[in-house]
């Protein structure tokens, strides 16, 4: 599998307001595919952990046109292909039960689904209530 960063790529997660390494990390995380365009459904997605004086944040790519570039990437886009793309729309787990332990999540995505724009940014309580309410979507450390 060959990987490739250009500035195509580049340009488009500065445009999605991501700093200059998280750009070169989503650029370098889509493979390079034969016939793969542009178009299609796509998101990229971040998690922070912490806060403003601590945080962690990893990013991926998700395409959808076939699912990768997640480690979740099936789970991900069947999820996201059943509300058209609208995270805010995805369906609570009502079997989960998270701690009520403070420890901030901020989750963003930006791309395309269908053709339209898609804009995402939620802080979540903690990890569990993120994953309670996002699904698949955001679940980037499996």
């Amino acid at each position: 599998m060959t990987f490739t960063i250009t500035a195509t790529a580049v340009r488009r997660a500065a445009r999605a307001g991501l700093p200059l390494a998280a750009a070169l990390l989503l650029a370098g995380a889509a493979p390079a595919t034969a016939g793969h365009s542009a178009g299609g459904n796509y998101l990229y997605l971040t998690v922070t952990k912490g806060d403003s004086h601590s945080s962690d944040t990893r990013g991926t790519l998700l395409l959808c046109d076939p699912p990768q570039g997640h480690g979740r990437a099936a789970e991900a886009c069947a999820q996201l292909d059943a509300v058209g793309g609208d995270i805010n729309a995805l369906p609570a787990a009502t079997d989960v039960y998270c701690p009520m332990v403070y420890a901030p999540v901020a989750a963003r995505a930006r791309g395309q689904w269908n053709g339209r724009p898609v804009e995402y940014q939620e802080t979540f309580s903690n990890g569990c209530v993120m994953g309670a309410r996002t699904g698949a979507v955001f679940a980037l450390g499996s």
